[in-house]
């Protein structure tokens, strides 16, 4: 007896208690300071010009519930929170029963109300971690005391994901049906509901069928709970829906690619803190530069908007200070939201040379230094053999310039100079130049076997451009409160790593590529281009049996282009094709109407009129040009080097 009195005054002292304590947290809710659910989680993205090119989780067009569509409501209500309007924040019963049907079953269904994903949205990480549960508590109480059912809804529709980028119900139905979304019938109401559980996969331009799937899963929600009759249910989506799937401004494909980068960008900087970035009510000017982003996506799809398995990756920079000015991770972000331009790493192949030959400049060859291109093996002290093979087998089966080994991308040559200086010459250059990746010295480095990113490499050929003028490339210029306090600003600094006049050569012997004066046993790699330049470039191409890479530039622009699939699989010709052209039509188109320049030539550099293939000093020949020197060295020569059978 004694025992039962006890147990049932330790049950009241524990339901007091817990009265009192919920009670506490709504008191100290209550006299909280009101949050500001308007402003958070806005993150405002410019251009280079100011002009505002992107706004997330949050909108201008914030629309008041009542113009909101009323099977939108009671559809987002039945399949997310059908007890909104009786519960204060928290769906105890839900809760409960989600806990059982977790252990039983060893499963993670959620009971998160509407009330609780609006505060996560707006406020928090999705780290699932008691600290962030209780903080998440806690301000779901917060917003419970302060602000209507009503209020606690429309704030909910009117920024949560609806995928594609459009944040809000106002932009998700005015992207996806071309309508007000006080206009929106009940298909496509059900089907916009169904979006916010998986904005990427659910939203009915990325994947139309798993979008209808899902919206047969809200349909059932709202027969269970009195929406809709079965009657209407069983004549749901009888005929396909037409889906609009356009912007009225910034109607690009590609574009999603660049704001995720500016958002990467952003979580790193680390003087702005993290709750304020969470909390949101920012202001990013970016170095974006939409005309080229235009130029860009319009040459993608020109030549590879057909493609169902090759992808693309590509970024434009401005050498003079490293802003990123146009970036595309893949082909169409809403079939893909991988950025391959910066999270995949590929090998780079013949694009990696130009460190190679930097690095020979610096080491005592120049742009004249002969080596025999011919079938060779070499072999080495640990009893190991390499043998490299020059593309389609072809050889010159003599002597050739360092100038011309660039043109033909001889693979012979930069392996027997790679060799010849030590294999740690090259990574030195290369990370001297900006390459931040780990490469290892090995024979096969030169020909670009190591696997790279895109924005790294580019990094380092963004100091060949700029003359030696290592800079950090970069997406954000400054962020600012909504108040316009100053909260970061990005500072250009001038590191010159490199040797000016070695670069100027090496930029020079770069556009051999496109040079028929080159043209002997074999042709230059990227001489078809040449008739549809209208001026001069650095550039270089780089192929392996899975990856296709153009890297070229002039004083004012750089870019590089990588063509391939995500599964690594064999490409063929066209995937060279596609990132040449699309290389040099979006420079010349980007640059159509700018003055034609070129980097001016130090004052100790002088040009001699050779023989490019032999680099001897014929004047009635067919392939003379220009090779330029550090004066006193155009006399030097360079022996062959002995490891080749």
């Amino acid at each position: 007896m004694k025992k039962f009195k006890f147990i049932c005054r330790l049950f009241l002292f524990l339901l007091l208690s817990g009265i009192i304590l919920v009670a506490g947290i709504y008191v100290y809710a209550f006299f909280s300071p009101k949050l500001e659910i308007k402003n958070a989680g806005k993150v405002f993205i410019y251009d280079y010009e100011e002009n505002l090119i992107y706004q997330g989780s949050g909108s201008n067009d914030w629309i008041s519930l009542e113009d909101i569509s009323h099977n939108l409501i009671n559809a987002v209500i039945s399949v997310e929170d059908k007890n909104f309007y009786k519960h204060q924040g928290f769906d105890i019963p839900r809760i409960v029963k989600a806990l059982f049907s977790n252990i039983q079953n060893n499963t993670r269904i959620g009971a998160s109300t509407i009330s609780q994903q609006y505060i996560k949205n707006l406020f928090l990480t999705f780290d699932q971690t008691w600290a962030r549960k209780i903080e998440e508590a806690f301000l779901t109480v917060e917003l419970e005391v302060h602000y209507s059912k009503d209020e606690i809804l429309e704030g909910y529709l009117n920024t949560i994901n609806y995928g594609e980028g459009n944040y809000g119900i106002e932009d998700a139905s005015q992207y996806y049906f071309n309508k007000s979304s006080k206009d929106l019938t009940l298909e496509e109401a059900i089907m916009l509901a169904g979006i916010p559980k998986n904005p990427s996969n659910y939203n009915p331009v990325s994947d139309y069928d798993a979008c209808i799937e899902r919206a047969w899963t809200v349909a059932l929600t709202m027969v269970n709970n009195g929406y809709i009759t079965q009657e209407q249910y069983d004549s749901l989506f009888q005929e396909e829906i037409p889906i609009y799937g356009k912007r009225t401004q910034n109607n690009s494909q590609t574009i999603l690619y660049y704001q995720d980068a500016v958002l990467q960008e952003l979580a790193s900087i680390k003087t702005i803190p993290t709750s304020l970035i969470e909390s949101g009510g920012l202001k990013i000017y970016t170095t974006f530069d939409m005309n080229a982003q235009t130029k860009m996506e319009e040459n993608v799809l020109k030549y590879m908007g057909n493609q169902e398995e090759l992808q693309v990756a590509s970024v434009m920079v401005d050498p003079n200070t490293g802003g990123v000015l146009a970036l595309t991770g893949g082909l169409n972000y809403a079939k893909s939201q991988y950025n391959r331009a910066t999270q995949s790493k590929r090998q780079v192949g013949s694009t990696m040379k130009p460190f190679l030959y930097y690095a020979a400049l610096e080491n005592g060859l120049v742009s004249s230094s002969t080596f025999k291109s011919e079938k060779t093996t070499f072999y080495f002290s640990n009893d190991q053999s390499y043998s490299p093979s020059n593309y389609n087998d072809i050889y010159a089966n003599e002597d050739i310039t360092m100038a011309a080994a660039i043109a033909f991308s001889d693979n012979i040559y930069a392996v027997k100079t790679h060799l010849f200086l030590g294999t740690d010459t090259l990574v030195d250059a290369a990370h001297l130049a900006g390459i931040e990746e780990e490469l290892i010295g090995n024979p096969s480095l030169a020909l670009g076997t190591t696997e790279l990113n895109m924005i790294d490499f580019a990094s380092g050929y963004t100091t060949f451009a700029s003359g030696g003028d290592k800079k950090d490339l970069y997406f954000i210029e400054r962020v600012e409160d909504l108040d316009g306090n100053v909260l970061y600003e990005h500072k250009v600094k001038h590191d010159y790593v490199l040797n000016s006049n070695n670069v100027y050569i090496l930029n020079e012997m770069l556009t051999t590529t496109t040079n028929s004066a080159f043209t002997d046993y074999t042709t230059p790699t990227a001489l078809s281009l040449a008739s549809k330049m209208s001026r001069k470039y650095a550039l270089k191409t780089g192929t392996t049996d899975t990856d296709s890479w153009v890297a070229g530039y002039n004083p004012e622009l750089l870019m590089m282009v990588w063509v391939g699939n995500d599964e690594a699989k064999p490409v063929d010709s066209t995937a060279s094709y596609y990132s040449k052209n699309i290389w040099l039509d979006t420079m010349e188109s980007y640059l159509e109407g700018h003055e034609n320049i070129w980097y001016e030539k130090p004052q100790n550099v002088i040009g001699v009129i050779r023989n490019g293939i032999t680099g001897e000093e014929d004047i009635e020949g067919n392939n003379n040009t220009v090779f330029y020197y550090v004066k006193g060295t155009e006399i030097n020569s360079i022996p062959v080097a002995n490891n080749e059978e």
